[in-house]
């Protein structure tokens, strides 16, 4: 099967419990949660299959096979290879990122987030107690930027502990440089804070900057950060639930794992499976998705094209951050809805007036929801 047929396949969620297209009625195109609409590669579907066969599904530890393939994956793309000894398997990243507010700060603890962003990343210090400090992403160039100016001013207050970031960034798909993050770094150096870094979309990118993993800028910053990656959302198999943590400091490593211990399970047998299947075969697979991801980004640009809708720099992932604010609408969530689209609403990532796209679906279901999108909007005028 070529590339292009390979994607552009229809398939059919509508009787798999898929929560993307559940929440809706039929007649609505679900472009909300980050979930593509992708098959697994088949070196995902084989592993699996062969391993289901066994018939055995009992307690399972990751084997290290898994954890050089991660290792391998890191070298390749990365030119960053952590220890062994410093992975730390998850059956999730959204627990990991509550797990790390509720272990390595206290109570009362100021925790730093550049904002808009996905909402785990600010219910976690709010579900924990902890004092939530928003730092608000700029337009720089057409490309949305952490304001570093005001993060330093985060930083000296003497509350002030952890940073969360996610890179690259959902929404508004910025992919830290070399430079901004070495500018964090030296503020959580400066003022002594930890860093934690959601890197879970970081083999998603869609141009020719690289991703670079915070833990990887120096040794200092390996010893402060907690680095999360996942193989979900790249390969597609969120579902399976697999994530791990690199945390080099083996002091942060042990208040990790002891906040963990009996709460959070270990990642089941399958997702092992899976996750060790991707990074270790899904090379050609990927390649191809980001090929297609990036014809479906660019649609999008010629879509809106003459419209009102802006759309800043789009660097990574397969989640459009559509500005909808010219058009002054009450609420851009029911107004997209009434005309057969479901889309995350800026609102609930601390942007009102934005409105966030999943275009890591078919060609055919996206210029379908484009199309809705905007003719609703040509009826305003």
């Amino acid at each position: 099967m070529s590339q292009a047929s390979h994607f552009d396949e229809i398939i059919d969620r509508t009787q798999s419990h898929s929560d993307k297209w559940s929440k809706y009625p039929e007649d609505v195109i679900p472009m909300w949660i980050a979930d593509m609409d992708f098959e697994a590669p088949q070196c995902v579907k084989d592993a699996l299959q062969e391993r289901v066969q066994d018939g055995v599904f009992g307690y399972t530890f990751a084997p290290k096979s898994l954890v050089s393939a991660i290792q391998a994956h890191c070298q390749e793309r990365y030119q960053w290879q952590p220890h062994s000894a410093h992975i730390v398997h998850l059956p999730g990243l959204v627990c990991a990122l509550h797990l790390c507010v509720r272990a390595l700060t206290e109570k009362g603890d100021r925790v730093i987030v550049p904002s808009p962003v996905y909402y785990h990343l600010t219910k976690a210090p709010e579900m924990a107690d902890r004092e939530l400090d928003r730092i608000s992403f700029v337009l720089k160039g057409n490309r949305w930027s952490v304001d570093l100016d005001t993060l330093a001013q985060a930083c000296q207050q003497p509350d002030a502990k952890m940073i969360l970031l996610c890179n690259p960034h959902n929404p508004g798909a910025t992919v830290y440089t070399r430079q901004e993050l070495e500018a964090i770094h030296a503020l959580a150096e400066q003022h002594d804070l930890i860093v934690v870094s959601d890197e879970i979309h970081c083999d998603l990118i869609l141009n020719d900057q690289p991703h670079i993993p915070f833990a990887s800028l120096n040794d200092d910053a390996a010893q402060r950060s907690v680095t999360l990656m996942a193989p979900s959302k790249t390969f597609n198999i969120a579902g399976l639930g697999y994530a791990f943590a690199v945390i080099s400091n083996a002091k942060l490593r042990q208040r990790f794992n002891q906040a963990r211990a009996a709460l959070i399970p270990a990642p089941n047998l399958l997702a092992l499976v899976a996750a060790e299947a991707a990074y270790s075969d899904g090379q050609t697979w990927h390649a191809q998705l980001l090929d297609y991801l990036t014809g479906n980004r660019d649609y999008i640009r010629h879509a809106i094209a003459g419209t009102r809708i802006k759309m800043a720099d789009h660097d990574a992932t397969y989640l459009a951050w559509l500005d909808v604010s010219d058009y002054s609408l009450e609420d851009p969530h029911k107004f997209f809805l009434e005309a057969g689209v479901g889309i995350s609403d800026g609102e609930g990532f601390g942007a009102p007036g934005f409105i966030r796209l999943n275009f890591g679906c078919s060609r055919q279901q996206l210029q379908n929801a484009m199309h809705r999108i905007l003719t609703a909007l040509d009826s305003l005028s």
